[in-house]
């Protein structure tokens, strides 16, 4: 069940409407894949523990892409996402990501993300765990690496830490609290960190009867009516080209544009917050 807490911060994000947020420097922008871009695709498939393909489908397409790949909408699982910035997301641009979710079911779970990433600087050990993960995210046009260090939670801390009756470092392991502390800016600590969000989203796995991949279709909700509608398939490392192929077509073959614009979830959402605070602020 929700808490007072939470409905208030949900009715408080849905009454402002942000402005359009200010352009920011964006470390995990996808690489053109060409040149030298290509040589260093070929090479993190061979590091990285899977390969996650992409697209997200332009507003006016979404309906028909929904139901052309013969997708049941009631299917989909409710989340609840928070992320975890500074007001003009200096973790960002540094290449890092906080996020805490809450799931269905009374679960919730924690990830701090960097991007884009070299998986051969990494220390080994940390490689070797289950809960950290190396990814190549591909897109039309593009693909960028990232690592992620996992956790798990319970589902109130995460709702205590949006409303500020719990510190931040609370709901993230030691292990991951030190992984922070590594790749952070300097002095900036869990504790000089802002809610952004909550964003609720719907997420489901999809075996289309005509694609031999399973598909993972989620939208993200935002209060001022806009969404983004994502699917994706992932693939081994070393089948990276073949079912990109094969996904590209299938794509193709269901009349989904392959040449919308590509932003990235993580990115469109911290935007849209910051953009809300700065007009909370202006409003006093």
């Amino acid at each position: 069940m929700t808490s007072k807490t939470a409905a208030k911060t949900t009715k408080s994000t849905a009454s402002a409407k942000p402005a359009k947020a200010a352009k920011v420097d964006e470390p995990e922008l996808a690489k053109p894949i060409s040149g030298k871009a290509l040589i260093e695709l070929l090479k993190l498939t061979t590091r990285a523990k899977s390969i996650e393909l992409k697209l997200s489908v332009p507003l006016t397409s979404q309906r028909t892409a929904v139901e052309s790949i013969g997708f049941d909408v009631v299917e989909m699982q409710p989340r609840e996402a928070f992320f975890f910035d500074t007001p003009d997301l200096a973790l960002n641009r540094a290449g890092m990501a906080l996020r805490a979710r809450r799931t269905q079911g009374g679960t919730a779970d924690t990830v701090i993300k960097i991007r884009p990433v070299d998986p051969a600087k990494l220390d080994e050990k940390l490689r070797a765990l289950d809960e950290f993960k190396i990814e190549v995210d591909a897109m039309p046009g593009g693909f960028v690496c990232s690592a992620s260090y996992k956790g798990v939670c319970d589902t109130q801390e995460v709702l205590d830490v949006a409303s500020g009756t719990l510190p931040l470092r609370k709901i993230f392991s030691k292990e991951q609290r030190a992984f922070y502390d590594a790749h952070a800016p300097a002095g900036l600590t869990m504790d000089k960190l802002v809610v952004l969000g909550p964003t609720f989203l719907l997420k489901a796995k999809h075996q289309p009867k005509d694609f031999k991949h399973r598909l993972v279709i989620e939208v993200w909700l935002y209060p001022d009516g806009s969404r983004i509608l994502e699917i994706s398939t992932k693939s081994p490392p070393d089948e990276t080209f073949q079912v990109a192929t094969e996904f590209k077509a299938y794509l193709a073959g269901q009349g989904i544009a392959l040449s919308a614009d590509q932003s990235a979830k993580t990115r469109t959402t911290l935007e849209f917050y910051s953009a809300k605070l700065k007009v909370e602020k202006q409003a006093g």
